[in-house]
C-alpha cells in the first residue's frame, strides 16, 4: 500500500540551542543553560505534529554527539528524521541568546565554517515525497548558499506550486555572504522563490527585503503581485495582516501576553498556520489560532518543547488572553 503524503514537510535550518535558564542576565553572568532542538523550519515542523500534524523535515547536521541530538528529538517530538543527514565536513550549529523580556531577545549563531544544513543538494531530495506532501514549507536562509539553494529552488520547482507551499521569508543577513546581503542578490532570490509559492510569510522587515515595500498593506499587495495567493504580514505588538487574492482580508490583534521569550512565537505561529490552512478553516480563524499558539510560545523560555497542544490553544482563545506559562515536555 502506497505511503500516504505527509501533511507538512519543511526543509532548511536546524541547530542546537543553547538557553539561558535565568532571564534578566548576559551571557557573560550566565552559568546554567537549557539545551534544545531548534531551527525555524525544524520548530514549523515541531509545532504542526503537536496539533496532530505528519510532519517531516529536510535538513543535515554535522556527524556529531549534536547532530546525534537533534535526530533523537525530533523522533521524540514526533517528527519524521529520514531525511536529516550528517555531514563529515562541519560540526552542528549552535545559537545562543539573551533573555530580556519583554522585547529584546539577542541571538548568537555559531554556524561556521558552514552550517551542515547548507549543504542540502538536489540530487539527494525525495522530490515525490516533497511533490505530494499537503503543505511544503522553505525558508530564505535556505537561498543564501549553495548548494541549499539550487536544492530548495528544486524543491519548489519540483511542487509547481501545487497544495500549498509556504515561502517563510526568514530574513538572516548574517548568514549570507558579503556583498549580497541588503543588496541586489537577495531580493532577487527571494522574488525567484516567490514566483513558486502561493503563501508568503514574513514580519515588516522580511517584506522590506523581498518586497521593498515596508506599509503592511502594501508589502501584502507586492507579495500577491509576486505570485502567491496568500500574504501573511506579521506586525508584532500590531498583530497580524493576511491578504488573499481573492479579496479576503483579516487584520487580527495580538493576544494578550506577559513575554518571557518571544524567539520561537513565529515558529509556532507557523506551525498552527499550516494546521489553520490543512483544517480548511477561514482566514480570520487561522490567523487567531496562530496568534493564540504564538503567544502561548512567548510565554514560555523555550522553542521547540514549548509548542503548544491543541487544548492549550483553544484554552488561550476561549479566555481572551495567554494567563499562565510553563514548559511542556
Amino acid at each position: 500500500m502506497p505511503e500516504q503524503p505527509y501533511d507538512v514537510i519543511t526543509m532548511g535550518r536546524i541547530g542546537v540551542d543553547l538557553y539561558p535558564l535565568r532571564t534578566g542576565v548576559p551571557l557573560a553572568r550566565v552559568d546554567t543553560f537549557g539545551k534544545f532542538l531548534g531551527g525555524s523550519p525544524s520548530n514549523v515542523a515541531v509545532a504542526a505534529a503537536r496539533l496532530g500534524r505528519r510532519t517531516a523535515v529536510v535538513t543535515r547536521t554535522g556527524e556529531d554527539p549534536f547532530g546525534d541530538y537533534l535526530r533523537e528529538q525530533l523522533r521524540e517530538f514526533g517528527v519524521d528524521a529520514r531525511w536529516v543527514s550528517p555531514v563529515a565536513a562541519y560540526p552542528t550549529p549552535v545559537t545562543f541568546c539573551e533573555v530580556f523580556p519583554p522585547d529584546d531577545f539577542p541571538l548568537y549563531f555559531y554556524r561556521q565554517p558552514k552550517a551542515p544544513d547548507l549543504e542540502i543538494h538536489a540530487s539527494e531530495l525525495d522530490l515525490e515525497a516533497v511533490r505530494a506532501a499537503r503543505v511544503f514549507w522553505m525558508t530564505g536562509t535556505g537561498l543564501c548558499a549553495e548548494p541549499s539553494r539550487t536544492a530548495t529552488l528544486a524543491a519548489l520547482r519540483a511542487r509547481d506550486r501545487s497544495g500549498i507551499t509556504v515561502f517563510d521569508l526568514d530574513w538572516r543577513p548574517m548568514f549570507w555572504p558579503p556583498g549580497e546581503a541588503n543588496e541586489a542578490d537577495a531580493p532577487a532570490r527571494y522574488r525567484e522563490a516567490l514566483a513558486h509559492a502561493t503563501v508568503a510569510v514574513g514580519n515588516l522587515d522580511e517584506c522590506e527585503i523581498a518586497t521593498g515595500e515596508r506599509e503592511p498593506y502594501a508589502a501584502a499587495r507586492a507579495l500577491i503581485e509576486a505570485g502567491v495567493e496568500l500574504a501573511v504580514v506579521k506586525q508584532g505588538p500590531a498583530g497580524v495582516l493576511a491578504v488573499h487574492r481573492d479579496g479576503t482580508v483579516a487584520d487580527v490583534p495580538p493576544l494578550p501576553v506577559d513575554v518571557v521569550n518571544g524567539l520561537g512565537a513565529g515558529d509556532a505561529f507557523g506551525g498552527a498556520l499550516c494546521h489553520g490552512l490543512l483544517s480548511g478553516w477561514d482566514l480570520a480563524r487561522t490567523m487567531r489560532y496562530a496568534n493564540a499558539a504564538g503567544a502561548i510560545v512567548a510565554a514560555r523560555l523555550a522553542c521547540s518543547s514549548a509548542m503548544p497542544f491543541p487544548h492549550e490553544v483553544e484554552a488561550a482563545l476561549a479566555e481572551g488572553a495567554v494567563t499562565a506559562h510553563g514548559e511542556r515536555a
